[in-house]
């Protein structure tokens, strides 16, 4: 596994590289590209980096797994590739903007636009084999991106994250809610969206924090 990685990630990650558990995920993750199909393709790992480099992140959507299913993983967590029919959570969301900041709902699913304004779309575990969701939870990633999490809230200040679901929800013990916005929520899936989701208004919340603390607002 190549880690193409934007430089002042690149700097800020140096050392987990070297690490033992980061050697032992890289062997895993380059021998599933090898022998099984996995997604994203590898030229799409580490896009939420490249999209969105370290100080630009002004938001953190935090995502589970990458998408199982042909075609739809691009390495930035909720979105699709251009053309690919937009998943249900990825509708709830555009719903849930369109109701709260007045943004209609896009044809295209693909959140680079998000990205490239210092959305970090990042998913806990960037890689998963085809069809089987979760398959490579427990492999090292949630290691890695646990430190993403971290190094973002030591570094940074005012950053906003979005936490949908009891799965991003545990990560919040990672954060400083002192020094940043901390935003929780049920998942935005079909089986939870209407629980609390759908109302909660985490766009409008976040461009009036971001305003508040002199940076623009997120073209959502």
């Amino acid at each position: 596994m190549k880690v193409d990685i934007e430089p002042n990630w690149a700097l800020q990650l140096k050392d987990e590289f070297e690490k033992e558990y980061f050697v032992s995920l890289t062997s895993f993750v380059r021998s599933a590209y090898l022998t099984k199909t996995v997604f994203p393709k590898p030229t799409d790992l580490f896009s939420a980096f490249r999209l969105c480099p370290f100080d630009k992140v002004r938001v953190v959507v935090l995502g589970q797994d990458p998408y199982h299913g042909a075609g739809q993983a691009h390495g930035l967590s909720f979105s699709v590739h251009e053309g690919i029919t937009v998943p249900p959570s990825l509708k709830n969301i555009f719903k849930e903007i369109a109701s709260d900041v007045g943004t209609p709902s896009p044809a295209s699913g693909n959140l680079e636009r998000w990205a490239e304004q210092g959305v970090l779309l990042l998913n806990a575990t960037l890689t998963v084999e085809s069809g089987l969701p979760a398959s490579h939870q427990g492999q090292g990633w949630e290691t890695f991106t646990d430190v993403i999490i971290k190094k973002i809230s030591n570094e940074k200040e005012n950053v906003v994250f979005l936490l949908w679901g009891k799965y991003a929800q545990a990560k919040a013990n990672l954060i400083d809610s002192k020094k940043h916005l901390v935003l929780t929520a049920p998942h935005p899936s079909p089986f939870s969206a209407h629980s609390g989701f759908f109302g909660c208004k985490h766009f409008s919340q976040t461009n009036a924090y971001l305003e508040k603390h002199r940076h623009s607002p997120i073209i959502w």
